[in-house]
């Protein structure tokens, strides 16, 4: 995405238009619209021609976009998991392996990056049914793994609004969802961790159209992605009047929802509950 928004910048700089650029590396104005948008692999000979279609003759300049091209197409440690995954997760997995900040409402279940090992067995378990207990456990690993992120040294900023329906559903036995509230409590004291609960008191809310994740990242290049998953596939949205909408939605949850404090007390009301 990175290198694709380099390329695009360098292509309306010098007034090309997108079919000429795919002409000059012998594919569509397609093609290069995926480029720009990091949706495909890069050919180091077609960056190569594209930078000098754009005029880029400095050595360093393209010595630093050839580098990007090469490291674009270096294949995550997620895609080891890609047998057990759906084919638009990994796409996922990677473009929050390189956030800055999170942004995310849930309602079915506890988001993932919170998930307790028992809870997410639960949730894998549900969502796939027939699967061998290998699979279910190689999923269930990568889930963990992706939970690294929150305590890395370059953690980004998880900013979570859970709707109460998430903490009532049960997965998994009475235990597994004690567990799984306490380790919400306890996650929420993380300073990169900001979480807050939508009660069932509070009714209609603007977060109706369901569960959505914002990502930001730390180039200036790259705009906000908004993934939104169904059931057999998933959108990524980067238009800006897209990304201001849930930016929106999510702004009027967080204000209509309990601060940090208030949502851990509702925590530790459910945790006795149940």
């Amino acid at each position: 995405m990175l290198l694709g928004s380099q390329l695009r910048r360098l292509r309306e700089a010098r007034g090309i238009t997108r079919e000429a650029a795919g002409y000059s590396i012998r594919a569509s104005e397609s093609k290069i619209s995926r480029m720009e948008l990091g949706r495909v692999s890069f050919k180091t000979r077609d960056v190569e021609d594209l930078l000098t279609l754009y005029g880029i003759t400095d050595e360093q300049e393209r010595a630093s976009l050839l580098s990007l091209a090469r490291e674009a197409n270096v294949a995550g440690w997620w895609h080891s998991y890609s047998d057990v995954l759906p084919s638009w997760f990994p796409t996922y997995v990677g473009l929050e392996g390189a956030a800055s900040l999170i942004r995310a409402y849930e309602v079915q279940f506890v988001h993932g990056l919170l998930q307790t090992e028992a809870y997410a067995r639960a949730v894998v378990r549900r969502g796939m049914k027939g699967a061998s207990k290998a699979d279910v456990d190689k999923r269930v690993a990568l889930r963990l793994e992706r939970q690294k992120y929150l305590v890395d040294e370059s953690a980004p900023e998880f900013h979570i609004v859970l709707d109460e329906a998430a903490l009532r559903r049960p997965y998994g036995d009475r235990e597994v969802m004690r567990g799984q509230l306490q380790h919400l409590i306890e996650v929420s004291e993380r300073p990169n961790v900001r979480l807050q609960i939508m009660p069932f008191s509070f009714g209609g809310h603007s977060g109706e159209s369901g569960a959505f994740t914002l990502l930001s990242f730390p180039e200036s290049d790259l705009s906000d992605v908004v993934y939104l998953e169904q059931l057999t596939s998933a959108l990524y949205l980067d238009k800006h009047e897209d990304v201001t909408q849930y930016e929106k939605a999510l702004k009027e949850l967080q204000q209509d929802s309990p601060g940090p404090d208030e949502s851990r007390d509702l925590l530790r009301g459910l945790l006795q509950l149940s």
